[in-house]
């Protein structure tokens, strides 16, 4: 048998005899070596809990769970002509900056998105006013959907110390009360699993090799060993040898000198050819991993080739698993305060925060949107300045017209003007820089026009 079948005891049962472990129960993984036994948590055996102690699960989740608590979170809408408005004045403008009197809106992020990737799904409790408007929103630990039998949806809501002391949470909870974000549903339309469940067996491998590895380097890194010889013995001279072996190998005394006789021979217990290949192929765990949760390896500071830059690896991010919880959260905050949708209505998590630490990269793309999308104050907003003189204008450059007056400019540069050739200046587009020059340049056109008028007498 080899190493990966020792370690996760994954052979297959006969025909109507129970399936050796490991086993998937609620709180974790019961290993094969506990399941054999029904009173395995008297006996000190423990469930593991499917790779929250992972370092990789941790990396992974961590950055999911950082990176949404950076983006902050706006109520738009559409407006007639096109554009969006912010809108400050609701009741989602002000939980979504604000969500209750002892969090904030990065606090009630960071906790929710590690609530959906650890256990599959997240929840939160929605305060009401007198207005029926929402008021508070708060985190809760743990949630168990009720389908009534009319359809109606209630749930169990606990896991909140604060909250259980200020309100009655002894009876079940609408779900137009309850934020409710949860990732694919295999087993339950209102029950959410993990993608930790998919790499299970990598990290139950990974935990049982590190079990191993401490075990072994609390032996002082010392294998195991067998005792050789030609000689036939029997069970009480095997016994009484493997009790003096071990009286000099192991414990207090480890490091001793054990004497030999009997042609006796020490040989060290190796791992074999194949099970040092699949300890190997160990390594790629954590890939798998990162792989299952949607995370490029360069964002765990890991990984081969880099991206060009912050921004080409948070796009390839954004269009991995990052833009998928962000939009996943952002539809669970619409349903629950009634918006009606992209594009009409909606919330959404700005994701220009994640590029504070690239500025040249940030400055450079809005030195490029001036010149045709957006204006100058628009751009300013972006690095928090203020507005200046002339800046509510986009600016082009002159060669970019519409195709419709190609060739037309200069038709009506070359007409001339039969009225009169010398223009005199509006005085009423005059500015106060100005007003002194044109003053002057009227006071030229009309002495022009007397000089006319004498010669013309």
């Amino acid at each position: 048998m080899g190493l990966l079948s020792r370690l996760m005891g994954t052979t297959k049962a006969a025909e109507g005899q129970a399936r050796p472990g490991p086993y998937l129960l609620d709180g974790g993984w019961l290993s094969a070596a506990a399941g054999k036994f029904m009173n395995w948590w008297q006996m000190g055996y423990s469930l593991r809990p499917g790779g929250e102690s992972g370092a990789m699960v941790e990396a992974c989740v961590s950055a999911y769970a950082q990176t949404v608590a950076m983006c902050p979170g706006d109520h738009k809408r559409a407006l007639g002509d096109g554009g969006v408005e912010r809108v400050t004045t609701s009741d989602l403008s002000r939980v979504i900056r604000k969500p209750n009197d002892y969090q904030s809106m990065s606090d009630f992020l960071l906790n929710l998105t590690r609530r959906v990737y650890t256990k599959g799904e997240g929840f939160a409790l929605a305060v009401r006013n007198s207005r029926n408007e929402i008021a508070e929103l708060h985190w809760m630990r743990d949630g168990w959907p009720i389908v009534a039998e009319d359809g109606s949806i209630f749930y169990w809501l606990r896991g909140n110390e604060i909250v259980e002391r200020r309100f009655n949470l002894s009876d079940p909870i609408p779900a137009r009360d309850v934020l409710h974000v949860r990732l694919h549903t295999p087993q339950h339309p209102l029950k959410g699993e993990s993608p930790i469940t998919a790499c299970a067996l990598e990290l139950q491998m990974s935990g049982a090799a590190l079990t191993q590895q401490v075990a072994f380097y609390l032996n002082q890194a010392r294998p195991s060993f067998m005792l050789e010889t030609e000689q036939k013995l029997s069970k009480t001279e095997a016994d009484d040898l493997r009790q003096r072996w071990d009286s000099q190998t192991q414990g207090g005394n480890a490091g001793g000198t054990p004497i030999l006789s009997w042609g006796l021979k020490a040989k060290a217990v190796t791992v074999g050819a194949g099970d040092a290949q699949l300890a190997e192929m160990m390594k790629l765990s954590d890939q798998n991993v990162a792989l299952a949760f949607r995370v490029p390896l360069q964002i765990l500071g890991i990984g081969g080739t880099p991206f060009a830059s912050t921004e080409a690896l948070m796009s390839s991010w954004k269009a991995m698993g990052l833009g998928f919880v962000l939009n996943h959260i952002e539809e669970a905050f619409g349903a629950l305060f009634r918006l009606k949708g992209f594009p009409e209505e909606y919330v959404e998590f700005d994701t220009n925060a994640l590029l504070r630490s690239s500025f040249k990269e940030m400055i450079d793309a809005l030195s490029t949107a001036t010149r045709r999308l957006m204006t100058l104050d628009e751009a300013r907003r972006f690095i928090d300045l203020p507005k200046i003189a002339g800046g509510d204008e986009i600016l082009i450059q002159d060669q970019d017209k519409p195709l419709s007056m190609a060739g037309k400019s200069q038709a009506s540069a070359t007409t001339p003007n039969p009225a009169n050739t010398d223009d005199e200046p509006d005085p009423d587009n005059d500015t106060e820089a100005e007003a002194e020059r044109n003053e002057r340049m009227r006071q030229s056109f009309r002495s022009k026009q007397a000089a006319h008028v004498r010669i013309a007498a």
